[in-house]
C-alpha cells in the first residue's frame, strides 16, 4: 500500500448490515436464512478489515427497533448471535481484536447472551488490534440523550458544555469519529445508527445485499473513500478565484 494510500486509509468503518431478508425472500427461503448467512459475510468483513489496517471497526447487529420484528424472528436472532459469538471468540481473540458491544441494555436480552458479551469483552480487552465494535440493541438518539443525561446529573453548569465535553458522556468516549458508512442492499438511510460519531462520515451504498458482500467489496468501498476529497465543509483555498496558498 502507498504512503498516499495509508494517509487516506479510514480509521473508523462502520457497516450497516441490510439485505437479510430480501437474500432470503429472493430464494424463497425464511428471513432466518438469510441472518444465518450473514455469519460468512460478518467474518469476512473482518478479517478484510483488519488485513487492511483499519483501526476501529463497527457492525450494527440489532438496533432498537429491532425488538418491533416477530417474536419468532427476534428469538432466532438472539439464539444466532449467542453461537457466532462463542463460536468465533477464540478467532477474535487470537487476531488481537478488542470486542466491544455498544448497546445491550434492554432486559429482554437473554442472559446468557448478556453475559457472551460481557465475557468476550473482558476476554479481548488487553488486545491492542483493531477494535471491533458490534452495536446490538443500539440507538443513535437513545445514547445522546443517555449523555445529556450523564452532564446532567454531574452537576456540569450549562456553559460549560461544548461538543467535546458531551461526546466524552457517549458510550465508549474513545471512539473516534466515522470516516466510512457502508450500508449494503442499496438502501440510503441512517436508521438511527451512532448519530453523533458519524457527523461528518462518508456514506456508500453498494446494491449487493449482505449475506453476498464479500471482502472484495469491502476493499472497493475503502478505495472508493480514498478518492474521495473530505473538506469537513471548507473549500481548497483555490476554489472560486481564491488565490492558492
Amino acid at each position: 500500500m502507498s504512503a498516499a494510500s495509508l494517509r487516506t486509509r479510514p480509521c473508523h468503518v462502520a457497516c450497516v448490515m441490510d439485505g437479510n431478508g430480501r437474500w432470503a425472500q429472493r430464494r424463497s427461503l425464511p428471513r432466518t436464512s438469510g441472518h444465518r448467512a450473514a455469519e460468512t459475510t460478518v467474518i469476512d468483513v473482518i478479517e478484510a478489515a483488519r488485513t487492511a489496517g483499519v483501526k476501529w471497526l463497527s457492525l450494527y447487529a440489532f438496533s432498537t427497533e429491532n425488538w418491533q420484528r416477530p417474536t419468532t424472528e427476534v428469538d432466532f436472532l438472539m439464539h444466532l448471535v449467542r453461537r457466532v459469538v462463542r463460536k468465533h471468540a477464540p478467532l477474535l481473540h487470537a487476531r488481537g481484536i478488542r470486542c466491544r458491544f455498544l448497546g445491550v441494555t434492554d432486559p429482554r436480552i437473554p442472559a446468557a447472551l448478556a453475559r457472551d458479551f460481557a465475557d468476550l469483552t473482558t476476554l479481548t480487552d488487553a488486545n491492542r488490534g483493531m477494535t471491533l465494535t458490534v452495536a446490538f440493541d443500539h440507538g443513535g438518539r437513545q445514547d445522546i440523550v443517555e449523555a445529556a443525561r450523564s452532564l446532567i446529573r454531574s452537576g456540569v453548569p450549562a456553559d460549560a458544555v461544548d461538543e467535546r465535553h458531551f461526546a466524552s458522556h457517549l458510550p465508549f468516549p474513545d471512539t473516534p469519529d466515522v470516516d466510512l458508512v457502508i450500508r449494503t442492499s442499496g438502501e440510503q438511510r441512517i436508521s438511527n445508527f451512532m448519530l453523533w460519531q458519524v457527523a461528518y462520515a462518508e456514506w456508500m451504498f453498494p446494491p449487493v445485499l449482505w449475506p453476498d458482500f464479500r471482502a472484495p467489496h469491502f476493499l472497493e468501498c475503502l478505495r472508493t473513500y480514498q478518492q474521495r476529497d473530505r473538506r469537513f465543509g471548507g473549500v481548497p483555498p483555490h476554489v472560486n478565484g481564491d488565490p492558492r496558498p
